[in-house]
């Protein structure tokens, strides 16, 4: 077995990748390709064993993918699938790294997420062609020591004899030329300071080529504002993590958060919120089908744009934007629908009410009409409103936006805000304060509960209603007792 040098490094020719080609990893990504496909990597993407990958400043989705890669030996020239192994000088490991912030930037190219510096590793062993059976070979991934990626060859869409002849039919193969084959499921995320190790052998040869190694760091250069910027949305995190891959958040409000947040009045949090500068934070006008029911959950919203003929066509019918954010409701969130505070069109009915709440939704709000009244009074779930209106939806309001930052009741409400309410009123309380002025206003009901007991034994409210420093003395050993 040759190792991977230096020299073989600057005689590299072109590096071709191949989008899909394990069955896993088509399974993943929800489509078989009928015919291979590909696209180029630079050859300053190349890079040994033992080195490190950076992660693009203000990037979060380096991806890895480990991978079979094939070095030519021959020239190759319009050869069939029966001759093309024999133009393979070696295989070896390779690493097909990409940031999925910029693949939106070449339109499939994947020149930037996937061109950069460092971005291909290869070796640190070859293996000859000739030594091994194309259809035996095994790869895996390691992070951190963990394996990650472990598929064979012998079930490929595409088998490499057919790459390289397909290639070979419209551009010369030349010696030195490298193939990266496609990655097998498993492909994801790695962070600053995690151990990529690639290893591709042929147990039936009892050939390696030994881990290839990667270590991860952090660009602390930023891109340069005049070219193309990370961009990141949840589809793209989907796609670099893997389904169902994606790491979640810790949730704000956690059940010892929200035990507290209801067990103060929403007076309470209301003089907090005040204390802190926030004095526009109420949803105002509206009523309750169950007022003396509380309610602490998330926000997700809804926008309803002023309906208009056409636009109601092409949005307001069929499986909508309220449709679908209802349908996708779960335990605790809180509905907000920005109506406009128009009250002369209905915003929801009892089906689609009754839906929310089978989805585990604690409560409805709009600042727009209910229709069906009744029947939405009679569900568990309370639903806070503006009036009752028989009108459909499609009379004023058409559906636009999910989880966008809206506007009720006279109060900006963004998706993840944490919503209290009940027959006092409404409140949206930011999430990054949530914690501490929940504390805060089980202090100030403590210290009131102190200030009521003094008052019914016959004490005057002077000093005692905000409390002196005496009475803060006072109040402390009361509250140590």
């Amino acid at each position: 077995m040759e190792q991977v040098s230096g020299q073989t490094i600057t005689d590299a020719g072109k590096v071709i990748a191949v989008h899909i080609n394990y069955p896993s990893r088509a399974a993943e990504r929800g489509r078989t390709p009928e015919q291979p496909s590909y696209f180029l990597k630079p050859g300053s993407s190349l890079s040994l064993t033992g080195g490190n990958v950076e992660r693009p400043a203000g990037c979060e989705l380096l991806a890895y993918e480990g991978e079979v890669a094939l070095v030519i030996g021959t020239r190759a020239r319009r050869v069939s699938p029966e001759e093309a192994w024999n133009h393979v000088g070696h295989v070896t490991a390779s690493n097909d790294l990409g940031v999925y912030d910029l693949r939106y930037a070449d339109k499939g190219s994947n020149l930037r997420s996937k061109g950069g510096d460092g971005f291909t590793p290869i070796g640190p062993g070859l293996i000859p062609a000739a030594d091994v059976d194309p259809a035996s070979l095994r790869v895996r991934t390691w992070v951190n020591g963990s394996v990650v990626q472990d598929d064979t060859t012998d079930t490929l869409l595409f088998p490499f004899a057919r790459l390289v002849a397909d290639l070979s039919q419209l551009l010369t193969l030349e010696p030195g030329d490298i193939i990266l084959t496609g990655t097998p499921t498993g492909a994801s995320v790695a962070q600053p300071g995690d151990v990529v190790e690639v290893e591709v052998d042929s147990p039936a040869a009892s050939l390696a080529t030994g881990r290839l190694v990667t270590t991860v760091a952090q660009s602390d250069v930023p891109l340069a504002s005049f070219g193309a910027g990370p961009k990141v949305n949840d589809a793209e995190r989907e796609a670099a993590y893997g389904a169902g891959k994606v790491p979640q958040p810790a949730p704000v409000l956690t059940g010892a958060l929200k035990e507290k947040l209801a067990s103060v009045a929403t007076a309470t949090l209301s003089s907090q919120l005040r204390k802190r500068g926030l004095n526009n934070v109420s949803i105002d006008g509206l009523q309750s089908t169950r007022p003396q029911q509380r309610i602490v959950g998330q926000a997700r919203t809804l926008r309803y744009v002023p309906n208009r003929e056409d636009l109601f066509k092409a949005h307001g019918g069929g499986f909508n934007a309220q449709k679908k954010v209802i349908d996708s409701l779960t335990d605790g969130d809180v509905l907000v629908m920005e109506a406009r505070g128009d009250k002369s069109c209905g915003t929801i009915g009892d089906i689609l009410a009754l839906r929310a709440q089978v989805n585990g939704a604690a409560a409805v709000i709009t600042d727009g009409g209910v229709r069906d009244v009744e029947a939405v009074g009679e569900l568990d779930m309370p639903t806070f409103f503006a009036n009752a209106h028989p009108a459909v939806l499609g009379r004023k309001h058409i559906p636009w936006d999910i989880d966008a930052t809206i506007g009720c009741g006279g109060a900006t409400v963004q998706p993840g805000d944490i919503i209290v309410g009940d027959a006092d009123g409404i409140l949206v309380i930011p999430p990054a304060i949530a914690g501490e002025l929940a504390d805060d206003c089980v202090e100030q009901e403590r210290q009131e509960t102190f200030i009521a007991e003094m008052v019914a034994a016959g004490h005057s409210v002077d000093g005692l209603y905000p409390m002196n420093a005496d009475w803060k003395t006072r109040y402390e050993e009361w509250n140590g007792s």
